[in-house]
């Protein structure tokens, strides 16, 4: 009894050794399918993963800081930005890409999105519109601008950092108010009420893509790299895709 005893002391300080905390920070936009990854990778290898979710431009400025995580997950651009600096390391791999979508809260007028006409539409026909300023509401921005209708409608945006804050404010909005974001962000609202309209049109839509990749700093390299190919490999990847990412 007390070899066993003692056996089983010996494989429980091993786990404890081998065990790691790893720090990751990615795109919000992602959240419901890394998260969902995230949980598989600690039951399957014991290691525990601790997420921080920022914008595109709040990463930048983080890593630009000195801020120090074992992975970072971000749009190609921005990972091409940290390679540059030397924050990053090589062995990055796609985790998938995120849409544009457009929601409204129950109850509101259903608007018309089946063309890039329609959208042009009905952001002119809105009493307001709502969208984020990281990379989905930069491209709408972009898009209104490239309509030629940014100044006339300027007046009625309302602006957040996160598509999350966005759908946030759309579930208690007012009024014909339509709410543009990552479809994710919307999906994570659906259970409180707020409705998935759809995604953009073809024509215009537009997909922010996700790489992650260890950082040079990190204090958790083997682990950093295990679950890298985790998130990209047989088991992570159809759970991000279970959660609304391509």
């Amino acid at each position: 009894m007390k070899r066993m005893i003692a056996v089983l002391a010996g494989l429980m300080l091993v786990t404890a050794v081998h065990a790691a905390e790893i720090t990751v920070i990615s795109g919000g936009a992602i959240e419901p399918g890394l998260k969902s990854a995230a949980a598989a990778f600690e039951k399957q290898t014991g290691h525990k993963v601790i997420i921080t979710f920022n914008t595109t431009p709040q990463m930048t400025k983080r890593v630009a800081a000195g801020d120090t995580f074992d992975v970072i997950i971000a749009p190609p651009a921005a990972v091409k930005q940290f390679a540059a600096a030397g924050k990053v390391d090589a062995g990055g791999v796609d985790v998938g890409r995120v849409g544009s979508g457009v929601a409204i809260r129950p109850g509101a007028p259903m608007p018309a999105i089946a063309t890039g006409e329609d959208i042009k539409k009905t952001v002119l026909e809105a009493e307001s519109i709502v969208f984020n300023t990281a990379s989905t509401g930069i491209y709408f921005e972009n898009l209104l601008k490239k309509w030629g209708i940014y100044e006339q409608v300027q007046g009625k945006a309302v602006r957040y950092t996160t598509g999350a804050e966005v759908m946030k404010h759309a579930l208690k909005g007012k009024g014909k108010e339509v709410a543009f974001g990552p479809i994710t962000e919307i999906l994570l609202e659906k259970e409180h009420g707020l409705i998935l309209v759809g995604p953009f049109p073809a024509e215009i839509q537009n997909y922010t893509s996700y790489i992650a990749v260890p950082m040079t700093a990190g204090t958790q390299k083997n682990v950093a790299q295990e679950l890298v190919k985790f998130l990209g490999g047989p088991t992570g990847k159809p759970l991000f895709v279970a959660a609304g990412i391509e």
